[in-house]
């Protein structure tokens, strides 16, 4: 396989320090995220939320990012990084205050509400932040950005394992809230503020050639933009409409007029792409590169919002814990390899993502299996293997085959991935975890499921309502010392729920497999992979 020229050269004096600052604004993210996480069960307990409920709350934390990533990718070469990082910290102490007003007692509604809008929040912060980081590491380091994306990304399982760590010490051992659990995230916030507090920040090379928004556009074209509006519209329609239903109380947000509205919104988004880039197709290439990386935040981030709950509630809550810390220590430790891995074993991007899909698919089939914690060690460590280069390196190679767009593809890409992972991925999960358990006890039980049923159907997509377990009874019957029968039909249903979701979700990375072994073919009949300059011409970078 070939692979490009590797250099530790930056091009600014302050590279390494602004590489920090990043890493500890994603780090913050990453807490925060491995928190949510760990409280799940809590909010459950507390609320009575189903299992598509949680994955709804859960989905916000990617929607949110979404638009603070594309938004910010956007206008980020005009107005300069500086002003996005003071937005990200304000919006991230907001998402706090927010987060904190759902208290147990409030209507299940009010609950969810709170939550749902912090969570959503709290990712517009992260995301905000990422429109910095991913383009100001790719400008900085243009000769290596494989190793120095997966060194800044690094910081995501880290802020996992000391998320994980917080939940294991302060929720399981010392039983502390899960507010001021929460609120943690906050010290390597105000760390972010401070590392990037009075830098100078370099221009992508784009910015510094003068070019404009559209013509930054114009290799993303129709085709990119179609992929990002559509899971636009599938946001209207689905999530937005829901909170203003809430709010207002109209049955409009929920009826097809507003289906037709959310998908016209999507349209005006694709028109104001084509008008500023006349109407170019774009590139192809971009376009798999987006539809694929939609697969990437799915499998990924929405898996990853679940996986402590499916193993702790295989296994034992403590024991789920201590595997998400260590699956999240192992990504972050490979995330340091990236350069070995292409310098040293002649691995491209492209032949990387090959065998991470490959690994991925196989590590979730085993976890689906998990009976024992050492068990489950070597399933989680095979998926985590998989699962590690994913992401920074999908934008490693968006920022090496389309320097033209400056901050514009990378930060669409990850926009499109965490809108995935919050409309796919995690609901998604959610509502298979619903269906497969409903499925089992309705067929085993149907006496218990009738007592045990939540009153609010899960929907997902164009698939049929079902109604999941009440998320308190379900806790009452996880928790009780001496389960009666039913509680241990209920326990039993929904273990299998959750194997039966982690061998649906194993799919993904596998479609994602063959994916890139047609990319990898692809290269091999252009001369292999490499990393392109601008002055090298459309035809190179598109391909």
């Amino acid at each position: 396989m070939s692979t490009v020229n590797v250099s530790n050269e930056a091009i600014a004096p302050n590279a390494k320090r602004l590489l920090g600052a990043g890493f500890l604004a994603i780090l913050a993210a990453g807490i925060g995220f491995g928190i949510r996480g760990g409280i799940l069960a809590n909010w459950a307990a507390d609320f009575g939320f189903t299992g598509a409920q949680l994955g709804a709350i859960g989905g916000a934390g990617f929607t949110g990012f979404c638009f603070g990533i594309i938004i910010g990718g956007v206008i980020v070469d005009k107005i300069g990084y500086g002003k996005l990082v003071i937005a990200a910290f304000l919006f991230h102490v907001l998402s706090a205050f927010i987060t904190f007003a759902a208290v147990k007692g409030q209507a299940q509604s009010t609950a969810y509400m709170f939550l749902y809008i912090g969570t959503f929040v709290f990712a517009l912060a992260n995301g905000t932040l990422e429109a910095v980081a991913n383009p100001l590491v790719s400008t900085l380091f243009p000769k290596n950005r494989t190793h120095y994306l997966n060194i800044l990304h690094a910081s995501w399982p880290a802020g996992l394992v000391l998320g994980g760590l917080v939940g294991w010490i302060l929720g399981d051992g010392m039983h502390v809230s899960w507010k001021l659990q929460l609120g943690l995230f906050l010290v390597p916030t105000v760390l972010y503020g401070i590392a990037f507090f009075g830098q100078h920040f370099p221009k992508s090379e784009a910015s510094a050639k003068g070019l404009s928004v559209g013509q930054m556009l114009k290799e993303v074209g129709i085709l990119g933009a179609l992929v990002a509006c559509s899971l636009v519209g599938l946001f209207f329609k689905d999530q937005l409409g829901g909170i203003l239903a809430f709010f207002t109380g109209s049955a409009f947000f929920d009826s097809t007029t507003w289906s037709l509205f959310a998908w016209a919104v999507a349209f005006a988004l694709l028109l104001v792409v084509g008008f500023k880039t006349n109407f170019s197709i774009g590139s192809i290439l971009l376009f798999i590169l987006f539809g694929t990386h939609a697969l990437v935040g799915a499998v990924e981030l929405g898996t990853d919002g679940w996986i402590k709950n499916i193993t702790g509630n295989i296994l034992s809550p403590a024991q789920g814990k201590i595997l998400f810390v260590f699956t999240s220590l192992l990504m972050f430790s490979l995330r340091f390899c990236a350069e070995f891995i292409e310098k040293n074993l002649k691995v491209s991007p492209i032949g990387l993502l090959v065998i991470c899909a490959v690994l991925a698919a196989i590590g979730l089939q085993l976890v689906s299996g998990i009976q024992t914690f050492v068990g489950a060690m070597i399933a989680l460590a095979v998926y985590a293997l998989g699962k590690t280069f994913f992401w920074p390196t999908m934008l490693a190679v968006v920022g090496d085959r389309f320097p033209r767009t400056g901050a514009i593809a990378m930060s669409i890409m990850g926009g499109i991935g965490m809108m995935s992972a919050g409309l796919i991925g995690g609901p998604g999960l959610g509502y298979a975890k619903d269906r497969f358990t409903t499925e089992h006890l309705t067929t085993t039980a149907p006496a218990v499921y009738a007592q045990y049923k939540s009153s609010t159907p899960s929907k997902f997509l164009f698939l049929g309502e079902v109604s999941g377990l009440d998320g308190t009874k379900l806790s009452e019957a996880q928790t009780a010392v001496t389960k009666t029968p039913a509680q241990q039909s209920v326990v039993d249903a929904s273990i299998i729920g959750d194997r039966k979701t982690l061998k649906a979700d194993s799919c993904i990375p596998a479609t994602m497999a063959g994916i890139y072994l047609l990319l990898l073919v692809y290269f091999k009949t252009i001369g292999g992979y490499k990393a392109v300059r601008m002055e090298e011409g459309a035809g190179a970078r598109a391909g």
